[in-house]
């Protein structure tokens, strides 16, 4: 019913994706959405139980192959031997969506050494790694590479700094590995999402004062007079990973229901 609605045509059909912080939020409606398009997967996450059960949950559609990997993307050594997973696995990865993140709600001052240097490890660090490491498994024709950004990245907010700074590296990331891989033919992108109502999300609105009003606060930020679903995001993903986005490269695209276009007082 989805792929007849949306008139997805299998596009992805005989391609290899892989798709980090795979088990839960944007990063399963990211898996659902190249799987549903025809992708064969492998799913990686740093949560066993979650991505064999986000893994399950796609085989039993019925379609194309997923697997899984387990992986702490903090440590430079299990991005290693993720790769060399993937290539016993796969002949060959056609797209990488570098999604996995973690955040702090943290004060300035609440801001340790250590929180600050694994945010960076996992959201700005495994990027390169993996895109570095996975680089000499896409075929001679290339393929596409999706950073999963944020709208951190541009404009601030509170209790953010340690993933506003790895969000705005990325973007940076992004734009340098486009220039480094055009030879190879590999296309190089970012989605950048704004509030996206994820497990994540829901567990943050949950810690505040009153999460109903805090809920309403942020969907009137939104011009569009809603908070982003993760198809929303998984959508921006299937287009920038596919050809109708042959000729794009090096750029991000800003998925946040226009929240910043608008004049703020």
């Amino acid at each position: 019913m989805k792929q007849e609605k949306l008139g997805l045509r299998g596009e992805f059909a005989g391609l290899v994706a892989v798709v980090t912080g795979a088990c839960q939020g944007i990063g399963r409606a990211i898996a659902e959405e190249l799987h549903g398009r025809g992708a064969h997967l492998v799913l990686v996450d740093c949560n066993a139980e979650g991505v064999q059960a986000t893994a399950a949950a796609l085989r039993k559609a019925g379609r194309a192959d997923v697997d899984f990997r387990v992986a702490d993307l903090a440590e430079p050594a299990a991005i290693a031997a993720l790769a060399a997973q993937i290539a016993a696995l796969v002949t060959k990865v056609d797209v990488l969506v570098n999604n996995a993140g973690i955040e702090n709600d943290l004060s300035f001052h609440q801001v340790t050494a250590q929180v600050f240097d694994r945010v960076i490890a996992v959201n700005l660090r495994a990027p390169f790694l993996l895109s570095q490491a996975l680089a000499a498994q896409f075929p001679v024709g290339g393929g596409a590479i999706v950073n999963i950004g944020s709208i951190h990245a541009s404009h601030a907010f509170p209790n953010a700094i340690p993933y506003a700074c790895s969000k705005a590296g990325l973007m940076a990331l992004t734009r340098n590995l486009a220039l480094e891989l055009a030879a190879r033919h590999i296309r190089v992108n970012a989605v950048c999402p704004g509030y996206i109502d994820t497990p994540m999300w829901d567990a943050w609105l949950r810690t505040a004062p009153d999460p109903q009003a805090l809920a309403a606060e942020t969907t009137a930020l939104h011009p569009l007079g809603r908070r982003g679903l993760p198809a929303d995001v998984a959508a921006a993903v299937a287009y920038l990973a596919g050809p109708g986005a042959a000729w794009v490269t090096g750029t991000h695209l800003v998925v946040d229901g226009g929240l910043t276009i608008r004049a703020h007082p």
